[in-house]
């Protein structure tokens, strides 16, 4: 017997697309919560595009119109963290362009001057260089902070599974001995903000992902119920003696509004 929740947050990797491969079950199930105005946000731990990029991304090739107050990104969640705790502060960044330009309009100074640099932000980056790697790793050990947007060891792909944001991390961790501040799923940073952002409780709320290390862990960490799909990352016997989602279900048709 499913519950009926006010709102839904929902991943986007593996779970409204693959890569770029449609998920057209997907699909179908966004047009009926837009046409029932229930209220959605695309929480996704991807950093690689700003809202307005997103946005644009989910209308070619997949179909899925939605303004930018549909999405939040765990770049936008390190803005928002990095705003309320390191206002003023220089930072070095690993990222693709999008989270630098984020970061840009929110006023922060990026360097990559070893000597001034407060903090470390890193996330996925697919021009990474082992310079970028001694730079950070030099930081953090003379004392800059370290700050993750995501720690999502492969990234789906049309391709299979690709080095995500999480293999960089596992780097510096082994080259620095230090833990980061992670800020999206499974932690918490990211969920505050969403709930925020939706204006609903979280027992108001369903986390729908495909991914249980990640998606779904964030839901059960954060007391939210969790719709696992199997359209991505994760399987029924990946996650056989963990603790459960909520619900899982093959894919998105087989969820009632």
């Amino acid at each position: 017997m499913q519950k009926a929740y006010k709102g839904y947050l929902i991943d986007l990797d593996g779970t409204v697309y693959m890569g770029k491969n449609r998920i057209p079950t997907a699909e179908v199930f966004i047009e009926e919560l837009k046409c029932k105005g229930v209220p959605f946000l695309f929480l996704t731990n991807n950093a690689t595009r700003t809202a307005p990029e997103q946005v644009k991304h989910l209308a070619s090739p997949y179909g899925i119109t939605v303004g930018e107050k549909a999405i939040y990104t765990s770049g936008m969640a390190t803005v928002d963290y990095l705003l309320t705790h390191y206002a003023g502060q220089t930072l070095f960044v690993i990222s693709e362009p999008a989270l630098k330009e984020q970061l840009l309009s929110a006023g922060f100074t990026l360097t990559d001057q070893l000597a001034e640099i407060d903090v470390v932000v890193q996330s996925y980056c697919k021009t990474l260089i082992y310079e970028d790697l001694a730079k950070a790793t030099l930081a953090i050990h003379n004392g800059a902070g370290f700050i993750v947007t995501n720690e999502d060891s492969n990234l789906p792909s049309e391709r299979g599974m690709l080095p995500g944001s999480g293999a960089t991390t596992a780097y510096l961790k082994a080259a620095t001995g230090k833990e980061p501040i992670i800020i999206g799923k499974p932690h918490h940073i990211i969920m505050d903000g969403a709930l925020e952002k939706m204006g609903l409780l979280k027992e108001e709320v369903a986390l729908i992902g495909d991914n249980y290390t990640t998606d779904i862990l964030a839901g059960i960490n954060y007391g939210m119920d969790t719709i696992m799909v199997l359209t991505g990352f994760s399987s029924r016997e990946s996650i056989v003696g963990k603790e459960q989602p909520t619900y899982i279900i093959n894919d998105l048709s087989e969820w009632t509004l």
